[in-house]
């Protein structure tokens, strides 16, 4: 499920934490890294579970018509096509779904007011009205319509946003995109006509199930390798840029670039399988959704002097 990117990113994260406020050992750093990856599947789950849920908003919304003092004909003789959905039955009928959500104590009981919000903002969209008035019954339809309804009620909601942050610190904007990401993917193989499944947690095991002779290296392993390098090597590495760029404001040492840069530069010691280039240009990328407007320049500069002394001094060493 979890690519390098995100990965890269949690690990951002972590290690940002740890320069900011320090007391924590690698057992701790760890800890988090790996609570902080599973929560991302966990949002996937939850994103999930709210299918159920407004669909059958969308009954009790049309039995409420029905019980009218003055009901019109359209009240009496509602079009059932969202309340009958596919989506719905599959999801809230699958015990192995069932049972997992109920492990992770994953529910949208208690957060009816945003099952109603939801509904109610997506069902009047247009495209919602075309799916309603459209001749097509399939579960196809239906999760076409499901995947809309994710990408227009869900991303961009501050409603939503502070929902997830309150019940999970690690369920961030990032996880968001990634997690609905997933749950796209798990639609449209709902619409094939394939079972949900549970996905594994890192791209490099889904890879694998995908097709067992792949030879691929364990995502688990590289991200857990890269925050072990930064950490026990981050006072070095202070040591080494601070020296390399002495004009350097001394607060920004403790900043979101210097968490990156330590990042940077323990993946280019601890992952000899990947080409520098590569890392330079994943660290840089991520310091610009992070990081201040001239921190992609500086990080990118500083990283090639740093390297290219590493290699000098025979700390970085590659396989190819």
């Amino acid at each position: 499920m979890l690519n390098r990117r995100i990965l890269r990113i949690k690990a951002f994260k972590i290690i940002y934490s740890y320069a900011v406020t320090g007391g924590k050992n690698l057992d701790d750093i760890l800890k988090g890294l790996d609570k902080s990856c599973e929560a991302t599947r966990d949002l996937w789950l939850f994103l999930l579970a709210i299918i159920p849920p407004v669909t059958e908003e969308a009954k009790r919304r049309i039995e409420a018509r029905k019980g009218k003092f003055n009901p019109t004909e359209e009240d009496l003789n509602p079009n059932m096509k969202f309340a009958q959905n596919k989506v719905a039955g599959i999801l809230a009928d699958d015990p192995d779904f069932k049972k997992v959500l109920s492990r992770k104590n994953l529910s949208w009981d208690q957060y009816d007011v945003i099952v109603r919000s939801v509904y109610s903002s997506f069902s009047a969209r247009k495209c919602f009205a075309d799916y309603m008035a459209g001749p097509e019954t399939s579960l196809k339809a239906d999760c076409d319509l499901f995947i809309k309804m994710f990408e227009k009620e869900f991303i961009g909601k501050p409603q939503i946003d502070e929902l997830l942050e309150d019940i999970n610190i690690d369920w961030m904007s990032d996880d968001l995109e990634y997690a609905i990401h997933w749950v796209i993917f798990t639609l449209r193989d709902l619409s094939e006509g394939k079972r949900w499944n549970m996905v594994p947690l890192y791209q490099s095991d889904v890879t694998r199930l995908r097709n067992p002779l792949t030879d691929v290296s364990s995502d688990r392993d590289f991200v857990r390798k890269i925050c072990g390098q930064a950490y026990s090597g981050y006072q070095r590495y202070f040591k080494e840029i601070s020296e390399a760029v002495p004009d350097w404001d001394s607060d920004r040492l403790f900043s979101m670039d210097m968490a990156i840069l330590a990042l940077a530069l323990a993946e280019a010691e601890s992952v000899p399988d990947i080409p520098l280039k590569v890392t330079v240009n994943e660290w840089v990328e991520i310091s610009k959704f992070f990081c201040s407007e001239k921190s992609p320049a500086f990080i990118n500069g500083l990283l090639d002097t740093m390297i290219q002394k590493e290699i000098a001094d025979g700390k970085i060493k590659k396989n190819f």
